[in-house]
């Protein structure tokens, strides 16, 4: 058993945005099918290096950029710019449960597939449109990119060293974190079509994920009118709670409470800090924050990260190493959780590593049972099987360029 077994996605979506909400449905069951533009895919099959080898080790068109958001998914190339294609994707919506898609808000009135076009039809579809700026407002029709929703969000205002540049974060979290809440939107359509037997409308921005993932630096301002300071790898609210030097590298120290804080005094042997009414608090440290790093910079300073993370561990006191992705994979915690899975793939013998679902179900749990597809892999099985289209009915769609 699945926890969406039974449920049918048809994604429209590309890029990363869609695609990852979608991984996540077909990693909890549910059936995707890709439509993907025949000859071309996914815009993301040709961002890299690095690309899948194959078993001459020759890049083929599968990038690492593809593969990361791909999995459990079945592709059928589809040109919905003809009526033919049109044509196919509304034979193909009364077996659907969901429609994911993201191109600019309006642009598919053209091909009869906006949510009020559609609606009327079948009004048992979950439709979920992303897009840079939403549905509504003056900028609704502006194409949306995640680098442009860190800017305007406030998140590369919030990231970065105190004093330099804003800094955009090393992934594409707006469109992660959209691609989160939209699987969280098409779950809650889901039970409520479970009530009602009615469909809904989704409407999920880059911008609106990005602000509202912001929580207390939005927060921050919305309660002194003043915007969080640009604190690098520090804590606006929490102190100490940043990245410190040591004698060769660095670690991670997040005193998270006033005990936490005694504990660390009493770990690099200076529990008169503890006793200064400057510290004595958090709302004493923070507004004592370069005092405080003055007093204990030094100290961390002279011995090596593996000491401190060890004595600090000991203590009790929230430390880390800043690892590098091959010491991420090399932990013992990250591969006893599973979270780097193998699976077949069709255009190399070797078996391909891919990130795992960092969703762990006791009784219905994630499966990894499609590796991400070559662009139209799967485009005979799905008109065959959901449409009953003959091999000629298919061979003259292809003909046409059609699929």
């Amino acid at each position: 058993m699945k926890s969406l077994q039974g449920i049918r996605v048809l994604d429209l979506s590309r890029v990363l945005a869609g695609p990852y909400c979608t991984q996540m449905l077909g990693d909890l069951g549910a059936e995707i099918i890709k439509v993907e533009r025949p000859g071309a895919g996914d815009d993301t099959r040709f961002w890299g290096p690095p690309y899948l080898q194959d078993d001459e080790g020759n890049d083929t068109s599968e990038s690492a950029y593809y593969l990361s958001a791909n999995r459990n998914k079945k592709s059928l190339a589809l040109d919905i710019s003809t009526e033919e294609g049109q044509d196919i994707i509304r034979k193909l919506l009364p077996s659907c449960d969901i429609l994911v898609h993201n191109f600019k808000v309006g642009s598919l009135e053209k091909y009869g597939l906006e949510y009020n076009q559609l609606n009327e039809a079948f009004p048992h579809l979950i439709y979920c449109a992303i897009s840079g700026f939403g549905q509504t407002g003056e900028m609704a029709k502006e194409p949306g990119y995640d680098f442009l929703a860190q800017a305007m969000s406030g998140l590369m205002a919030c990231t970065g060293e105190a004093g330099g540049e804003p800094m955009k974060v090393g992934v594409a979290l707006s469109d992660v974190i959209t691609g989160l809440n939209s699987a969280v939107g098409i779950l809650a359509a889901l039970n409520a079509r479970h009530q009602t037997g009615q469909g809904q409308m989704i409407d999920v921005s880059l911008l609106d994920c990005s602000i509202a993932s912001l929580t207390n630096i939005a927060q921050y301002y919305l309660t002194s009118g003043k915007p969080a300071p640009r604190q690098g790898n520090a804590h606006s609210t929490i102190v100490p709670y940043q990245t410190m030097a040591t004698a060769d590298g660095h670690f991670i120290l997040a005193v998270g409470n006033d005990a936490q804080f005694a504990r660390f005094c009493r770990v690099i042997e200076r529990e008169d800090i503890v006793a200064d009414v400057r510290y004595a608090t958090n709302a004493q440290r923070v507004l004592n924050r370069e005092a405080l790093l003055a007093e204990i910079s030094p100290i961390l300073a002279a011995r090596t990260t593996a000491h401190w993370l060890e004595a600090l561990r000991a203590a009790n006191v929230p430390c880390a190493p800043v690892n590098t992705m091959d010491q991420v994979f090399a932990m013992k915690q990250v591969q006893q959780r599973d979270m780097a899975i193998t699976l077949p793939h069709s255009l190399t013998s070797q078996p391909q590593q891919l990130v795992g679902s960092p969703l762990k179900l006791s009784e219905t749990p994630v499966s990894y049972d499609l590796p991400p597809p070559t662009c139209g892999q799967h485009t005979q099985e799905v008109l065959e099987t959901l449409l009953d289209m003959s091999a000629e009915d298919i061979a003259q769609l292809k003909e046409k360029g059609v699929v």
